[in-house]
């Protein structure tokens, strides 16, 4: 028993020599300083899902330093290690926070550990306990600052459409410059009557959802009137149906308002396919067969621009086009006698339309325009001469 008894108590004292620590020279963790003026608050301006902190960086830290950013759920102050970020930062964002959840942020001073020149370990030294924020969640911000001027500029900009059109509706005179393309159409709808050949007009192959098509169609309106005046046979071959109802409404609308409703036909205005080159080739065919005398190609083309506009130019049609995309523009440039280019489109519907709020739209946009080249100009001077410098107050994010 005796014997066994001091087996049991070496092996205790054995036991306690091993457990007790090691003295290791400089495993003592040195006292950071901690952060201060903590700050958490939503990111304003955008969508939600983000917080932003800022803070003061103590006034000395080792090198190697850093501040570890944390954040916990209330109730329960569980901390969760988001980030290390180096010294002089001053700013965190928090983009994983979760819409309407109260956040508790956190931040604390870390070393890392190094090991000296005989090898030995040092703790990484740390704050302990770090500096909290209050409670703060994120959310949807319906209002950037940064954006104020393009607000300010998006209101300026409605309220001089606006005054435009209502300028437009008074009944006063509204200058647009003429269009050369549009001296074109009573030349080319005159020469189609003196021959005795139909005029065609091919209003795009978009839907009356594209603002080309829509223009088109205002044009496509003129262009009856003058036919009906001048008793022209006109085709209206489309793709899209909703165009199709659209301009056969226009077309009986023109001869009507000309007194000449019985000069007008249903098969005027046609259908051909909803495919895109099976059109093409339709309409390209009739071109051959029938050689219309004028060819009006206006409206929203795609890679079918140059089969139509150089089937027409093999007619000897004079061809009058209108287009908006630069794509497509150089095809009709090339091919047809005339062209309405960019913008022309949407002022010549305004122009033979007469319609206010047509009228209204171009000369406000105008307007706008001339107001943006003169500040430009204001501000290319201002700061040639070192006198201010606007480019803040326009920049947009």
């Amino acid at each position: 028993m005796k014997s066994a008894g001091g087996i049991l108590i070496g092996l205790l004292l054995a036991a306690n020599v091993f457990a007790a620590p090691i003295d290791v020279p400089g495993t003592a963790p040195p006292n950071l300083p901690l952060p201060h003026n903590l700050i958490a608050k939503d990111k304003p301006g955008d969508s939600g899902g983000a917080v932003v902190l800022t803070w003061t960086d103590p006034a000395s830290l080792p090198a190697g330093a850093d501040i570890e950013v944390l954040r916990a759920e209330p109730p329960a102050y569980e901390w969760q290690s988001l980030d290390h970020v180096k010294p002089g930062v001053g700013t965190y964002t928090d983009t994983s926070a979760k819409d309407g959840v109260a956040y508790r942020y956190g931040l604390r001073t870390s070393a890392p550990a190094a090991v000296d020149s005989t090898g030995a370990v040092s703790i990484a030294a740390s704050t302990g306990a770090p500096i909290v924020s209050e409670p703060v969640s994120s959310h949807d911000n319906w209002f950037k600052i940064e954006r104020t001027n393009s607000f300010v500029a998006s209101i300026l900009f409605v309220i001089i459409i606006l005054g435009s059109i209502s300028y437009a509706r008074s009944g006063k005179d509204i200058f647009i410059r003429k269009i050369a393309g549009l001296n074109a159409i009573d030349e080319a709808i005159g020469r189609a009557t003196e021959i005795g050949k139909k005029v065609m007009y091919i209003p795009g192959i978009q839907s009356m959802d594209d603002i080309q098509t829509v223009a088109s169609v205002a044009i496509l309106g003129h262009v009856a009137r003058k036919t009906a005046r001048y008793g022209t046979d006109l085709e209206v071959p489309n793709k899209d149906p909703l165009t199709f109802a659209s301009a056969r409404e226009v077309v009986r609308a023109s001869y009507l308002a000309e007194g000449r409703p019985d000069l007008f036909r249903e098969e005027m205005v046609n259908y051909v396919t909803y495919d895109q080159f099976a059109f093409t080739a339709a309409v390209s065919a009739k071109m051959t067969r029938e050689k219309p005398a004028a060819i009006f190609l206006v409206g929203y083309f795609f890679a079918e621009s140059l089969i139509l506009a150089e089937t027409g130019q093999s007619t000897g049609a004079i061809q009058i086009a209108g287009q908006a995309d630069p794509t497509q523009l150089p095809f009709f440039v090339a091919t047809c006698d005339y062209t309405l280019i960019g913008e022309e489109l949407y002022a010549a519907s305004a122009y033979l339309s007469r319609e206010p709020v047509l009228l209204g739209s171009i000369r406000g946009q105008d307007i706008a325009k001339g107001i943006l080249i003169l500040i430009a100009i204001a501000g290319v001077v201002l700061a040639s001469v070192h006198v201010l410098d606007i480019s803040p107050w326009l920049r947009t994010k």
